[in-house]
């Protein structure tokens, strides 16, 4: 009997600390970082907390192949970039699909169910620059993978954000494709039908709140405030709004009925004045809650499948859209979970597993000496320091906004010292930084150290929302 209730007690302790995710919500693993995890430490930490679907950005093998053997759900990705290529040769994504996909594909295998081709081509930002590019590769692709024997398993598809489709009234109900992506967009989802692949669409109700002052607040959450009223339907939230948009978008497409997944939605933690570790768990508690009760939207019941945006906060992503673009993770950037959270949304909170065995440099700071001379240089030199490193933590509304001038420059420079991996050199700012042992965080303003890098430093933009400096404001008014 004792061995019994010690086995009890053990399989419970593992449920407990590994936690359950649902198998309708994944995670996207993005690595625009200064200093990333090794792949080998997020792939565990993806598996201690039970998280059983990831999506990435691009398909590095050395990536990928971590995920071998897992189980876990993998879509790949194919960058902006390469779209061209794809859709002017054949040949080149049947390549890329036995480089990239098929020598995954063994017992033992990455467990690869989608393949993202681009991510948010046809956002307004980019004027265009992948509009005739997009369908093209994404047909060159799904031909390739039929081709290759595995396009009834694997799908094609085009993550897309939710400024393709738009509504003059702001109700679902005059929801419609962009005029100026009407026709590709029509060629794309019907391609869907065909193929049997789903729609993906990227939604952040953040981005109503932060783009409209106006916006009313709770609307963005998941607590029934502010309803909007459709044609005797009514919403409480604007996720459920955008995604019914998008819903009569399809139907209007002639394609009611084609599967949606909702590529990215989340809640950054810093860098604006909504953008906060309460209001992020706030919208998570409510998504999990409203996920596990299978309810879906008004036009869409039953179970959604999402993928949370972000595993880790990402500090060389572009700011343009705002300084919360770095900050969209459920864990920092080196794996360190940011507050409770509960994926089966049954409200039993518990801390997520952090991420294990990385490897951090020494205990030790750049601050900045106020006694040094030469302080007429301290405007050029902070400026220095933020154009080459993240201060994104430092404007109002931020974590490290004080009237404090000496902690913020003390920020700004540790910040590039860090990015900059301790060397000496970057703490010299014409004699105004020091290096210091005590750790100089104050409140909510927290100095990070850096930890050992696991590769080379990315080059190439990309995000959840990457550029996305004219987003089409969306239910902005209610």
């Amino acid at each position: 009997m004792a061995r019994a209730m010690a086995l009890l007690w053990v399989c419970t302790l593992i449920l407990v600390t590994t936690g359950v995710v649902a198998d309708n919500i994944g995670v996207n693993w993005g690595v625009m970082s200064s200093h990333p995890l090794h792949p080998s430490i997020v792939v565990r930490l993806l598996k201690d907390n039970g998280m059983k679907k990831v999506k990435l950005f691009d398909a590095d093998p050395w990536v990928v192949g971590y995920l071998a053997g897992t189980g876990i759900e993998v879509m790949l990705g194919i960058p902006n970039d390469q779209l061209k290529t794809m859709a002017n040769d054949h040949g080149a994504a049947k390549d890329w699909v036995k480089e990239n996909l098929t020598r995954h594909l063994h017992d033992g295998g990455v467990n690869i169910k989608y393949v993202a081709v681009g991510n948010e081509p046809f956002l307004s930002s980019y004027k265009g620059s992948f509009t005739k590019y997009t369908f093209p590769a994404l047909k060159n692709v799904q031909k390739a993978l039929n081709d290759a024997g595995i396009g009834d398993k694997i799908k094609a598809t085009v993550p897309l954000n939710a400024d393709v489709y738009e509504s003059g009234s702001n109700k679902p109900s005059d929801g419609a494709f962009r005029s100026d992506i009407k026709d590709p967009m029509t060629q794309i989802v019907h391609f869907y039908k065909e193929q049997g692949c789903p729609f993906v669409v990227n939604i952040y109700p953040f981005l109503s709140l932060y783009q409209n002052t106006n916006f009313p607040q709770d609307f963005a959450f998941f607590n029934g405030g502010h309803p909007l009223n459709d044609e005797n339907v009514q919403y409480d939230n604007v996720f459920d709004a955008n995604y019914d948009t998008l819903v009569w978008a399809l139907k209007k497409a002639g394609v009611p009925d084609l599967k949606i997944i909702v590529g990215e939605v989340g809640w950054p933690t810093d860098g604006n004045k909504f953008g906060t570790k309460d209001n992020a768990k706030k919208f998570y508690d409510g998504l999990f809650k409203k996920l596990a009760s299978n309810k879906g939207t008004p036009l869409r019941p039953g179970k959604m499948e999402v993928y949370v945006f972000s595993l880790f906060d990402e500090d060389m992503k572009s700011v343009d859209p705002g300084n919360f673009e770095r900050h969209w993770g459920i864990f920092t950037f080196d794996g360190k979970p940011k507050f409770p959270m509960d994926f089966s949304g049954n409200g039993n909170d518990k801390p997520l597993v952090s991420a294990k065995g990385v490897q951090y440099l020494p205990k030790q700071w750049c601050v900045y000496n106020k006694d040094a001379m030469n302080q007429q240089a301290l405007p050029s030199q902070m400026n220095w320091a933020c154009s080459h490193a993240d201060c994104t933590c430092l404007p109002e509304g931020s974590s490290c906004y004080t009237g404090d001038n000496n902690l913020k420059t003390s920020y700004a420079f540790n910040s590039y010292y860090q990015t900059n991996d301790q060397d000496v050199e970057a703490c010299n700012f014409e004699g105004l930084g020091k290096i210091v042992n005590e750790d100089p965080s104050k409140g909510t303003c927290q100095f990070p150290i850096q930890i050992e890098s696991a590769g080379e430093r990315p080059s190439l933009a990309y995000g959840a929302i990457a550029a996305l400096v004219s987003l089409v404001s969306l239910f902005t008014m209610v």
